[in-house]
């Protein structure tokens, strides 16, 4: 009878269910260590063999090997990597590179397989030891521990496949591969390049390690089907020679948020040390955004793919943190966030074992700041109270607090850039027979049969050269750029009303002007109102998914309740009087006329 407390046979099947994404995130979990250990040179190998499978004939992965010319590990510690929670970078002091809790060998390699084989050696491939985990032998209860490590030659087929040999390193091999949701190399390979390139970006550019993917076949390893070598992935896209697409390959694709001071610095005090936190902010430049439909290019589905904010430890990306980004908006990915911090602060930012998410960090991406500092609190009071309760998330307040505002100015920014560039593409003025101007004409013209005239309308009577004077001069004072566009609009199809985008300070969401026998109404593109409903429903939706979708609509129908609240509140605080009768009697007359131009449609 096995009486532990957590009987192996039993744990190893929950330990398969450790938490990684993919095999992606568990191959890398390799590479840390390769990196840890002095690595110059990772290579992935993937063999594959043909299998048949309903009676067809086609190709699997059969073998993963990750081959590296680092350190190496003596006997002693290539036991130890290989147990469960062991490891030489448990201790806090030892903690100061990728390493972390000792698990990630073991784990990584049987949430993918069921054997893992490793060889290491520290004096030239002839002296590798080597050892093993099978989950099989742990399960039937045949293998109770680690085996202590032999020596034993490496097998031909990773000698002849592998070009990182050195006279030290490691190769790690999984065998009976059940969990890899990618059955190809060519599968495994794409899908892990992406990934890796970003995880280990500043490595690979740095120049620090080489990281080849390549797949061949069992029965001739001396012939690669495939080749890559990672290319650095940047999310906040400053650097250059990357796996972007041309023409930004080779250049950087997006601006520093700044300048030369778009890093932001912080320290902060923990465990007797200060140690740094550096924010850095990036937009991209106006010419990838430039165009019909910049998000449906080549490079703007890559930066679609890098939408959040950058978690960096150690140099190495942990996560691309998802609770920051407005998910609906496709414009999200023009801005970069990158945070970077060193292992000293695992236990503030929440660094989970397997190195994939910052925990604390990321819960403070879905608080609303707002709502912690409501009844007149400042950040600094919150931020006492959580260190009163010992939280963690204390330390990262302010931090948190620095990215929500840069990034609402940063999206601000890009708020303007289309607006800008809709104004030259004459996106809110066309000719068609549905558009809710022409149908406001003539509801407009039915009025004035009715007996309803404006001041618009005494103004019909001067010359057209007249009226297209005041109404340029009008449209120039609002800063509208496509003056003569517009002029040209209402009168060649006889329209009564034009909107235009105009920033200006005011609390109004918009302004009317009666100039030139038309009712000129400008969009205030400061007020929240304009963001929550005219911008997110005039943008194009191609390239939109529908959760994009959705989300816009969604948003747009809370921004109009608001609106209609916002208007209930002003009646709500007018004096009994005259001024709540002016009130209700406004919001009638309004209603009835609304109703006329609205039955028109």
């Amino acid at each position: 009878m096995d009486n532990s407390i957590v009987p192996a046979h039993l744990a190893v099947k929950a330990m398969r269910d450790n938490g990684y994404k993919n095999a992606a995130y568990a191959i890398a979990e390799l590479i840390d260590n390769s990196i840890q250990h002095g690595a110059t040179k990772v290579e992935l190998l993937c063999a594959e063999i043909d299998v048949q499978i309903n009676l067809r004939n086609v190709t699997r992965v059969n073998q993963i090997g990750i081959l590296d010319n680092g350190s190496g590990m003596t006997s002693e510690v290539l036991r130890m990597a290989l147990q469960f929670g062991n490891g030489t970078h448990l201790e806090a002091s030892n903690q100061k590179g990728i390493g972390k809790f000792g698990m990630g060998l073991p784990s990584s390699s049987i949430s993918q397989a069921k054997k893992v084989e490793v060889w290491t050696w520290q004096n030239g491939i002839e002296t590798a030891v080597y050892s093993y985990l099978d989950i099989d032998a742990i399960i039937d209860q045949t293998l109770k521990e680690v085996p202590v490590p032999v020596n034993k030659a490496i097998p031909d087929l990773w000698k002849t496949a592998g070009k990182a040999f050195g006279n030290s390193g490691t190769l790690v091999v999984w065998s009976n591969i059940d969990r890899c949701i990618w059955k190809t190399a060519n599968a495994i390979i794409e899908n892990s390049e992406f990934l890796i390139g970003r995880m280990y970006r500043k490595f690979i550019q740095n120049g620090k390690v080489d990281i080849k993917m390549v797949a061949f076949k069992e029965s001739n390893p001396s012939a690669y089907t495939k080749v890559h070598n990672a290319k650095a992935n940047d999310p906040i896209y400053l650097m250059e020679d990357t796996s972007t697409p041309e023409p930004f390959d080779k250049k950087a694709m997006f601006d520093k948020w700044g300048g030369d001071s778009f890093e932001v610095k912080f320290d902060i005090n923990h465990n007797a040390g200060t140690h740094q936190v550096v924010l850095r902010f990036t937009i991209a430049k106006l010419e990838a955004r430039e165009g019909h439909n910049p998000g449906a290019k080549p490079h703007g589905k890559h930066a679609g793919k890098n939408i959040g904010v950058s978690v960096v430890r150690a140099e190495r990306e942990l996560d691309l943190d998802q609770a920051w980004v407005v998910q609906y908006d496709p414009r999200e990915r023009w801005w970069g966030v990158e945070i970077e911090f060193p292992p000293a602060l695992d236990e503030i930012f929440g660094v989970t074992n397997n190195k994939q998410f910052a925990n604390n960090f990321s819960e403070l991406g879905k608080i609303d700041l707002e709502e912690l500092t409501a009844g007149g609190k400042t950040i600094t009071q919150v931020r006492e109270e959580l260190e009163e309760e010992n939280d963690p998330k204390a330390l990262l307040i302010e931090i948190t607090q620095k990215i929500n505002s840069q990034l609402s100015a940063i999206r601000d920014v890009i708020r303007t850039q289309k607006l800008n560039e809709d104004r030259q593409s004459k996106t809110r003025h066309t000719t068609s027979t549905t558009s809710a101007e022409r149908i406001a004409t003539e509801a407009t013209n039915e009025r004035i049969e009715q007996g309803h005239t404006g001041t618009s309308d005494e103004q019909e009577k001067k010359s057209e050269e007249e009226k297209k004077a005041e109404i340029t001069k009008t449209l120039e004072n609002e800063g509208v750029t496509n003056v003569a566009e517009v002029v040209d609009w209402l009168f060649k199809n006889n329209l009564k009303y034009s909107f235009v985008d105009a920033e200006f300070e005011s609390s109004a969401f918009f302004s009317v002007k009666s100039k030139g026998g038309k009712i000129i109404i400008s969009l205030n593109t400061s007020h929240p109102a304009y963001h929550k409903l005219v911008e997110v429903l005039d943008e194009t939706t191609e390239g939109s998914t529908q959760e994009e979708l959705e989300g816009r609509l969604k948003n747009a129908s809370e921004g109009l309740k608001l609106l209609l609240m916002a208007w209930a509140r002003y009646e709500d605080e007018q004096p009994d009087g005259k001024l709540k009768t002016s009130a209700q009697e406004s919001r009638q007359d309004w209603g009835r006329i609304a109703r006329q131009f609205l039955q028109e449609d």
